[in-house]
């Protein structure tokens, strides 16, 4: 397995990228969508010689492009590469960078028992437990739920709760997943378009559908 690299290390290797959270950044925006297109070809091809590619975001005419080295836990060398063959594409088809887009969401959950608030998050969520401490989406389109210790429990009701907007038709499976974990129904008044639930100390998420939301017909029924 190649080596992981510092931060400081992976970020001098591609000063036009960023380190966030154990991976590199790119951020680049091209004249119209049709050349944001062209560009994501061009990254297939050139990566696809390397046995590696970036994760890959079109929305419009902007591209997002990360790199990270999953068994590593962070940046290698063999990221290193990938990015420098992108910079060259970047390079030559005259794309902008911009770094000051770049944001990184992490969600953080005070818990007393992680060990019996993590499986809750897991399911509600419907994503993979990449370890103790973190709930990721497989995808990496989501935020990071991390869950950070506590040494008293906080007595108020919770400020904030996370919306978590499912198929309609995965919704009861995400909502019996969410309870067999350990959570527990706080209130289904407002369902079919939504469901709160909250884990076993207390914090909510809100399984929510479309349905139920659509004002009903005139049509002189009760």
């Amino acid at each position: 397995m190649p080596e992981k690299l510092t931060r400081r290390a992976a970020s001098d290797a591609l000063p036009t990228w960023r380190f966030l959270l154990q991976r590199m950044h790119l951020t680049v925006r091209a004249s119209d969508a049709a050349t944001a297109y062209a560009f994501v070809a061009r990254v297939g091809e050139v990566t696809a010689a390397l046995g590696r590619g970036p994760d890959l975001d079109v929305r419009g005419d902007v591209i997002h492009l990360a790199v990270s080295t999953g068994p590593a836990d962070g940046v290698t060398a063999d990221d290193i590469a990938v990015g420098r063959a992108v910079d060259t594409l970047v390079a030559e088809m005259g794309l902008r960078s911009e770094p000051g887009t770049l944001t990184v969401v992490e969600i953080a959950i005070d818990a007393m028992d992680i060990d019996a608030v993590r499986p809750f998050w897991d399911a509600v969520l419907g994503w993979d437990v990449i370890a103790r401490n973190d709930v990721q989406d497989p995808l990496r389109l989501g935020p990071a739920v991390w869950f950070q210790q506590m040494d008293e429990p906080r007595l108020q009701r919770n400020r904030i709760h996370l919306d978590v907007t499912v198929a309609h038709d995965e919704a009861a499976g995400r909502i019996e997943r969410a309870l067999a974990a350990g959570g527990h129904l706080v209130s289904d008044a407002e369902a079919p378009a939504f469901w709160i639930l909250a884990d076993p100390e207390g914090n909510e998420a809100c399984v929510c559908t479309w349905q139920g939301r659509d004002p009903q017909p005139d049509d002189g029924s009760a």
